[in-house]
Formats: structure tokens, C-alpha cells, sequence
């Protein structure tokens, strides 16, 4: 037999449950809510009761207080308030608020919940947070967004030194592409080597700076066709005249370095380190370099070159790897030399006079560097040393997975605006997005996907009393697991 009990919350609430005892052992069957007023808790069991009637056609043996709910209440639908009521608060951390732009905050709040294009946004706010925005306020208002750009990387930077211990010594710098759903292109929007394998449609470059901990801290976006390794200088020395920063290190990928780039970093006197091609390095370096680290899993050596300190290390992990990929690719070309006729363009292939023939050169190199990976460094050994280097390029990965929550979780692209003004609202309405997701991932150790899964699991029942019109909201149970995480995020639920 069913049960309505009654018990108190830590929030001070009266909770209302289903229970049933077996062997003498309380069993909850199901949490109806929780009300603060009486007028609530009434209600609440009443619900109850019409539960436990339509579960098992049981009867009270006493006497009803009220009519059945389906006769008093009419139900007209839900929202997901308590996950919008959560990444507020957390707007509110971030002091975006301050920026008097309420269209703005709602707008990063929807792209978090259910990314979509504006007007969508607009209407996903309106059906299930009770939030309306008219539209013509919205086109008047997307364009102005861009003024409060450096407002709003000032005070992400504030969460990130406040929060996240973030200090200026050491950044980390990535590019990704971001491609457009149309054939037209402009200045911005142009066509370039895309990394989403969309090369006939137009995109731009967008260049992000984030912390040692992934938390992000600037961007700047750049025509389709800029060659990633330009973008880094005017990223950095924006950064650093924006801050006032005399001196830190930036950490990025091969695709970085260049004799420019050393150049004007050195004379900004900032510190880099940048992945080397050790495969374009002359081959009486690459004897030196293998002879030195000798094979021994996890020996590093540093040498001086025109680039800084190359500091490498060994791998036998990365040996492995290497080795299989090289003799797979060996095979494939041994088994097309058998076949001139089918041969195009080929790795360990060479040519000469139509002539084809295996690049034993090529191969006894790429044996030479097995399990090697290279760095370019302008700090000596007694300011970091090699292993502290290697380190630091290994944590770029937190820049890659920053761009997979924006353009998995955010869903960042296809962009569907062209006018650029609209493309750098979105742009920095994902950037806030973004460092929110990433503020409850560091606070939390689970995923943006996890978190809002467990939020939106908790919604507000709309229900409205026929006799008089007046409608009330039943929420369903906080339960204890993302209670936590709201702890964990200074979240009162």
C-alpha cells in the first residue's frame, strides 16, 4: 500500500513523497516536490493523491478534501527553469550583468542549453524560460553587442585570475577554422585551408588565447585564407599592450614557427615554445639527435639553433606508433611500385624521368627520427628545464578541447550570418559561452554535455487552478548528485 509522506529538506522546504514499507523498510517510490507554503504543500498532496488512485485504483478511506486534480488543475506545460536560474547565477559570477545587455546574457544562456540561430534562441527562451525578447529589439541591439567586446574579455580574464589562478606567465595559443553555410565570400569571409574539410565553402580563421588550465582568456578572428602561422604575433601583441604585460611565455603548435614570428617575439621580449618539424631539420642534426638520446624512453638533449633551443625528447611509446605507420607506409609503396602504371603521388616514392623508385634516403631519415618530437624554445635550462618545456607544449591539448566544446557542445559553425558585424557578435557570444562551460567543467571535473543533462533533468511543471485562473509551478526533485555540483559552483538551487 502506498503512502504521502511528508520530510524536510536542507533548503527548509516540506517535501512531499510516495512511500510503501516493506519488511519493515521505508521504500520512497516517487518524490512529487517541494513547497515552501502551505498553499503549496496542499496542492503537492493532492497530486499525490491522484497518483497513488491511478497507480492502483486504491481508495482513501477517508473522505477528500479536494476534487480530483485532473477536475481542479489543468496542466499547460513545463520549463527548464532551474538550469537557466544556474547559468544566470554563474553570468552573475562573471559580472556580465554589469554590461547592461540583458538580450546578450540570454542569448549565451541559449547557446549553452540549445545552440541555434538567433531567432530560434529567442523563441527557445520564450517557450521554456518564460523569457521574451521582440525581435525588432534584437536586430537594433545584435550590432552593438561588439562594444562591450573588450568589457567582456576583462572581466572572463578577472574569473580566470580570481578563480583559476590564472597570471599572465604562461598562455596558450591555437587557431581553428570556421566555416560558412553559403558559396559568397568578401573580405572576411573567405575561402582557405579549412580544418573541417569544407574547402569550397568560405570561413574565417579564429585565433584563441586560454590559460594552463584551458580556461579561455582572448581571441581575434582573421580572414578565410590567413596563414595560421600570421596570426599569432597580432594576437599576442594585442594581448600583451591590452594587459600591460612586460613579459610571459606563449606556448603553440609547429605550425607557429617561423624566422618573423622568433623575430618579433624575441623583440617583444616575450618567451615561446613552439613544436619543430624535426623531419625538415638537416640530416647531420637528425644523426646528432638520435645519437644523443640513444633510444632511452624518456631521455631529452638540448642544441642551439637559428630558431632558439631545440630541446627533444624520446618517446617508446611514440617509437611504436611511428614505426608501424612508417612500415605501413613502406608497404604501400613497395605495392605500388609494382604497378607504375597506378602510381600518383606516394610517400617514400620517388621520381625522376617517369621513373619510380623507393626514397631509401627518405626512409633511413624517418628510422633516424622514430619516437622523436622536437620543441624551439628561447628559455635557457635555467629558467625551465627540458622536461618542464616538454610539459607545457603537451598541455595545448587543453586549446584543442576548448575548440571541440565550441564547435561540438556550442555548435559554433556553419555560420549562417554575412554582414561582419553580426559574425563578431556571434563570435563573442560563443567566447562567453565557452568560458562559462569551461568555468563548470573546472569547478566540477564533469563535462558541459553531464552538467546540463543532470540541470535539465529538473523542470518546473506549469499548472494552472480552473476555478480561479492562477497558475503555480511544481518543480521536480534537486537530486543529491547535482546538488553537488552546484555546491562545487557556489549555486543555490
Amino acid at each position: 500500500m502506498f503512502h504521502i509522506r511528508t520530510t524536510k529538506t536542507s533548503s527548509n522546504a516540506t517535501a512531499v513523497q510516495i512511500v510503501r514499507y516493506q519488511n519493515r523498510k521505508l521504500i520512497i517510490v516517487k518524490h512529487i516536490g517541494s513547497a515552501h507554503e502551505n498553499k503549496e504543500l496542499k496542492k503537492l498532496k493532492t497530486i499525490a493523491s491522484h497518483w497513488i488512485e491511478q497507480a492502483n485504483k486504491q481508495q482513501s478511506l477517508f473522505p477528500k478534501e479536494s476534487v480530483s486534480l485532473d477536475k481542479q488543475y489543468r496542466y499547460i506545460g513545463f520549463r527548464y527553469s532551474l538550469v537557466y536560474e544556474s547559468l544566470y547565477q554563474l553570468c552573475k559570477q562573471f559580472k556580465f550583468p554589469l554590461l547592461r545587455n540583458k538580450l546578450l546574457i540570454d542569448l549565451v544562456i541559449a547557446r549553452i542549453i540549445e545552440p541555434s540561430s538567433k531567432l530560434q534562441s529567442i523563441e527557445f527562451l520564450k517557450e521554456f524560460m518564460g523569457i521574451e525578447h521582440r525581435r525588432e529589439y534584437f536586430y537594433r541591439q545584435l550590432s552593438k553587442f561588439l562594444n562591450v567586446k573588450s568589457k567582456v574579455e576583462s572581466k572572463i580574464l578577472s574569473v580566470a585570475r580570481r578563480e583559476f589562478e590564472f597570471d599572465f606567465s604562461l598562455v596558450f595559443y591555437d587557431v581553428t577554422t570556421l566555416y560558412f553555410e553559403s558559396s559568397d565570400s568578401d573580405e572576411l569571409r573567405q575561402c582557405g585551408f579549412s580544418k573541417d574539410n569544407k574547402f569550397n565553402q568560405p570561413q574565417i580563421v579564429l585565433g584563441l588565447l586560454v590559460s594552463e588550465k584551458g580556461f579561455p582568456v582572448g581571441y581575434q578572428i582573421f580572414e578565410g585564407k590567413k596563414f595560421e602561422g600570421h596570426t599569432l604575433i597580432p594576437v599576442i601583441l594585442r594581448f600583451k599592450q591590452k594587459h600591460k604585460i612586460s613579459k610571459f611565455t606563449v606556448v603553440a603548435d609547429t605550425a607557429m614557427i617561423s624566422s618573423d614570428n622568433i623575430i618579433a617575439l624575441s623583440s617583444a621580449k616575450l618567451n615561446y615554445i613552439v613544436g619543430a618539424r624535426a623531419a625538415n631539420l638537416p640530416l647531420d642534426y637528425i644523426k646528432t639527435i638520435s645519437t644523443r638520446l640513444g633510444g632511452h624512453d624518456g631521455a631529452t638533449m638540448r642544441m642551439e639553433t637559428e630558431y632558439g633551443y631545440l630541446v627533444c625528447e624520446f618517446s617508446m611509446k611514440r617509437y611504436t606508433k611511428d614505426k608501424r605507420e612508417m612500415e605501413n607506409y613502406i608497404a604501400k609503396a613497395e605495392k605500388l611500385l609494382k604497378s607504375p602504371g597506378r602510381i600518383k603521388r606516394a610517400k617514400f616514392i620517388t621520381s625522376h624521368h617517369e621513373t619510380y623508385n623507393l626514397n631509401t634516403a627518405l626512409i633511413e631519415k624517418t628510422k633516424l627520427l622514430l619516437g622523436i618530437k622536437g620543441y624551439y624554445t628561447n628559455l635557457s635550462k635555467s629558467e625551465a628545464s627540458n622536461q618542464l618545456i616538454i610539459e607545457h607544449y603537451h598541455n595545448l591539448w587543453h586549446v584543442e578541447q576548448a575548440f571541440r566544446i565550441t564547435k561540438s557542445d556550442l555548435q559554433i559553425r556553419p555560420i549562417y550570418h554575412f554582414k561582419e558585424k553580426m559574425i563578431q557578435a556571434h563570435i563573442l557570444i560563443c567566447f562567453m559561452a565557452l568560458a562559462i562551460c569551461k568555468y563548470m567543467e573546472l569547478k566540477t571535473g564533469r563535462s558541459t554535455k553531464a552538467i546540463l543533462k543532470l540541470m535539465k533533468g529538473v523542470t518546473d511543471a506549469r499548472l494552472v487552478e480552473i476555478a480561479t485562473g492562477e497558475e503555480f509551478i511544481l518543480r521536480s526533485v534537486v537530486d543529491d548528485e547535482l546538488k553537488q555540483l552546484l555546491e562545487k559552483m557556489s549555486l543555490k538551487t
